[in-house]
């Protein structure tokens, strides 16, 4: 008799594991509802594709890869305010003091974030048009950018977390990219040892070239009101692979430099 109970207790047992695990599976299963991103109607976000796809044919042609050209334009250095110059001449002196080597206070693979992963040689680019976003992918560290052309706005400020690549938003001038970003972490570099404050502002606009159309230019503009004197502007250029792809990179495979107990690379 203690036996039976007992298989029926485990019995009872089962069938309300049973109960929490399909209630549990059924929660999984239903669809997720985030918020709707800020000054955009739900139907018009890029979670919506189907039967927008026809639109892209009026888009550009930036089919295949490209390739950074090294000699895009004079290679000027931003105008930084106070203390971010003292920091910029602090890194200098001690990168000089070490023989070029660069002291970093994360892992020597993770990647340089905006704005230097748009100015990388030797890795290429592919962008991607879908409807409501163009998708920036970069072959080192296998970094993606997501660019939202739905019409979303920033959400405030405060509400970012800050990353490697920011908040961008999109629009289309003409045959010419708008993109503006915000929300990129201030502890990345945007030029030679030039730290930026939470306040850093990105904008490009990336077009083809009209004297060739395997060029593609991106003018970028940055400010901050906080660590830069005055907006700081660089050129891009990028040379088209048209049958191209992209390979697989694996930074962590290959990292052989040693760090401290803090976490700063060590000069060896």
């Amino acid at each position: 008799m203690m036996i039976f109970k007992r298989a029926a207790c485990l019995a009872g047992a089962g069938l309300l594991a049973a109960g929490i695990a399909t209630t549990a599976y059924a929660q999984l299963a239903a669809p997720i509802q985030s918020p709707v991103p800020q000054g955009i109607d739900a139907q018009d976000s890029a979670g919506f594709a189907k039967g927008k796809y026809a639109a892209l044919d009026a888009l550009p042609d930036w089919g295949g890869i490209w390739f950074l050209v090294r000699s895009a334009g004079p290679q000027t250095q931003p105008v930084l305010k106070d203390d971010y110059a003292a920091e910029r001449e602090r890194w200098r002196a001690e990168v000089l003091a070490n023989g070029g080597v660069e002291r970093r206070n994360r892992s020597n693979c993770s990647p340089p974030g905006l704005p230097r992963i748009m100015r990388l040689a030797q890795y290429p680019y592919e962008f991607l048009f879908t409807p409501g976003r163009v998708t920036i992918n970069q072959e080192a560290w296998m970094q993606t950018r997501t660019i939202w052309t739905d019409g979303r706005e920033h959400p405030p400020i405060e509400e970012i977390d800050p990353t490697f690549h920011g908040h961008s938003i999109g629009h289309w001038e003409g045959d010419t990219l708008v993109v503006d970003t915000i929300g990129i972490s201030d502890e990345l570099e945007f030029g030679e040892g030039g730290v930026h404050s939470d306040q850093f502002r990105l904008v490009e606009r990336i077009h083809l070239s009209p004297d060739d159309p395997d060029v593609l230019v991106n003018e970028m503009t940055m400010t901050d009101p906080l660590a830069l004197a005055e907006p700081y502007k660089v050129e891009a250029r990028y040379r088209r692979d048209r049958h191209g792809s992209l390979i697989e990179f694996q930074c962590s495979e290959n990292d052989r430099n040693p760090v401290n107990e803090h976490g700063e690379t060590l000069f060896e």
